[in-house]
């Protein structure tokens, strides 16, 4: 599958441009086998010759498609168990807490991919039924990928999926087993917003969060493109609001908007918020 490099640009200034993604040059080897699909589909064997068709009237639909298939939709159940941990330990009873009045609770997974980090949270959140009864408790998933959404939707996952990440008895306890996969409950399904959305783009008018997720997300993004998707979060989220970033990533250099949790793995809250307070920070 050769392609000379500016096929290569064309391909990767798609990205980008639709998503804010960048292709760098030691991801350059993605394009062949992440399009490999497509290739066949259409009877063509190398990217020039697919730079060919996008440049013809009317290929919006092909461009979607190449876009969705160079997407790195990635995801398992309770990714980072640690920082799964985390939440249900130490985030989610401190904002009970902070909610106690309004007993309303909205949290956030942006580039949620096919859904298993929210439906992880949802599992979280139905095994501390005491906690949450009585509250009015929703979890937003949104990615920019409209065939991720599709299928977090269905939430339905097959073996080899379930078994990712997710003990057994939550299995059992969380999911139905059918003709077409692992299908999470009623329950646990009824927590769910999914829906497609650009994280460079303004957030619908759906209130603001209390919890963002967003994690390996902006690893893919240049400095500038960061700086973007750093100001879109903070106008989602509550002004005493929690932000859980992936491990590898970092807002230095991005947003002083942000500043981290002591002895927390990639949590922060806006500047000015109440840090100091000692059932904030973590042993």
């Amino acid at each position: 599958m050769d392609m000379n490099l500016g096929s290569q640009k064309i391909i990767a200034d798609l990205l980008a441009i639709r998503t804010g993604q960048q292709l760098t040059e030691d991801r350059s080897w993605r394009i062949g086998t992440a399009l490999s699909g497509i290739f066949r589909q259409l009877g063509i064997s190398n990217v020039d010759q697919l730079v060919c068709l996008l440049d013809q009237p009317g290929h919006s639909t092909l461009s979607q498609q190449v876009v969705e298939a160079l997407l790195n939709n990635e995801t398992y159940f309770f990714r980072d168990r640690a920082m799964f941990d985390q939440l249900s330990d130490h985030v989610l009873p401190q904002i009970a807490r902070q909610r106690k009045k309004e007993r309303s609770l909205s949290i956030l997974c942006a580039g949620c991919s096919t859904g298993q980090e929210a439906l992880s949270l949802g599992m979280i959140l139905l095994e501390q039924k005491q906690r949450w009864a009585g509250w009015k408790v929703e979890i937003t998933g949104t990615d920019i990928s409209h065939g991720a959404i599709a299928s977090a939707r269905a939430s339905t996952y097959s073996q080899f999926e379930i078994q990712r990440g997710l003990p057994v008895a939550q299995m059992l306890t969380h999911f139905n087993e059918t003709p077409m996969g692992w299908e999470a409950n009623e329950d646990l399904r009824a927590l769910m917003r999914f829906r497609v959305h650009n994280l460079l783009d303004p957030m619908p008018a759906i209130g603001s969060f209390d919890l963002v997720l967003c994690r390996n997300v902006l690893l893919y993004f240049d400095s500038e493109t960061r700086q973007r998707a750093f100001a879109r979060l903070m106008e989602s989220l509550h002004p005493d609001g929690w932000v859980m970033l992936g491990a590898g990533e970092t807002i230095v250099g991005h947003t002083d908007r942000l500043a981290s949790v002591k002895g927390g793995i990639g949590l922060y809250r806006p500047t000015g918020s109440r840090l100091e307070i000692p059932d904030l920070q973590f042993s």
